[in-house]
């Protein structure tokens, strides 16, 4: 098994045929580890921009890449062919973050003409990393900077000239040796050699707006009375608004009545249900405090 750090730079072009600014992949970088974390290759692949002839200043000033580097490149499609035959077979392929995983789906898909990185097992490094940091007591947070996680470990970035997609992936595999663990490693990587990688990838989660949705649990349209535990009997229509769906229930035993709230998220493999009860207020009685769980079925 080898593990590849894998890096690219995009250049913000505007498409025509898409109507819109496309972070087009410039410059693909990476480096090759063997199952001992032992250096075994790199590579570094310059790729001719089919959007444009002049790169956007703040590309240039970040990556230090000119006009002429770019249009020496090869075009999109030999770029991958070329790589996909130096990253060989038994792979896993470390990005720092999945934002590059997006450039890879939208550049292949309109200027590659079919052809796609290889990759067999993909880990998300920057995911990995910080997971590392938090358990050994650093703080901070959302999402940290190459750089930044190198500097909280104590990573020298001499003689790496940042921002090249090459030297990105040096230092991430700097990164990735010093926070390496098989078991947890193997704990979180993904078959990345199926559709549905990338069909995970893409699906954004969205709320529910039909009660009748296949996707709801039957079961949880169900509430128990919040006093004595019994399951009441539901009095009024369910009614959507706000992304929550309301109806009225009475308890069979004790005669309780009481507000259910139900709110459904589907994500790509699961449906997220938030459940909440409220007492229904007399006229004149004050707000009272709500009880709330969540469930993921």
């Amino acid at each position: 098994m080898t593990y590849i750090l894998l890096d690219l730079e995009w250049n913000a072009a505007y498409s025509r045929r898409q109507g819109k600014f496309v972070n087009e992949i410039i410059q693909i970088g990476a480096v090759k580890l063997d199952e001992n974390l032992k250096f075994v290759d790199d590579i570094s692949i310059m790729v001719h921009s089919q959007l444009t002839k002049k790169l956007s200043s703040r590309f240039k000033n970040l990556t230090h890449i000119s006009n002429d580097d770019m249009l020496s490149g090869l075009y999109l499609k030999d770029a991958i062919l070329k790589y996909n035959e130096w990253a060989g077979e038994d792979t896993v392929t470390l990005t720092w973050s999945t934002s590059d995983l997006y450039a890879i789906i939208e550049n292949c898909k309109f200027f590659a003409d079919g052809a796609m990185f290889k990759m067999e097992k993909y880990v998300d490094l920057q995911g990995f990393v910080q997971d590392y940091l938090h358990r050994t007591g650093h703080e901070f947070k959302g999402q940290i900077s190459l750089k930044t996680a190198a500097d909280m470990l104590s990573l020298t970035t001499d003689g790496l000239e940042l921002h090249t997609a090459r030297d990105d992936s040096m230092l991430s595999s700097r990164l990735f040796k010093k926070t390496f663990d098989k078991e947890r490693l193997m704990r979180v990587w993904k078959d990345a050699s199926t559709p549905e990688f990338y069909e995970r990838l893409l699906f954004k989660p969205y709320n529910i707006t039909s009660i009748n949705d296949s996707a709801v649990d039957k079961e949880t349209l169900r509430f128990k009375c919040d006093k004595c535990g019994t399951y009441a009997k539901r009095k009024t229509k369910w009614v959507y608004k706000n992304h929550w769906f309301t109806a009225n229930f009475k308890c069979r035993r004790c005669g309780n009545c009481f507000t259910g709230r139900l709110a459904f998220k589907k994500h790509y493999d699961c449906v997220v249900t938030k459940r909440v009860i409220l007492p229904i207020k007399k006229r004149g009685e004050k707000k009272n405090d709500m009880q709330s769980v969540s469930a993921q079925v």
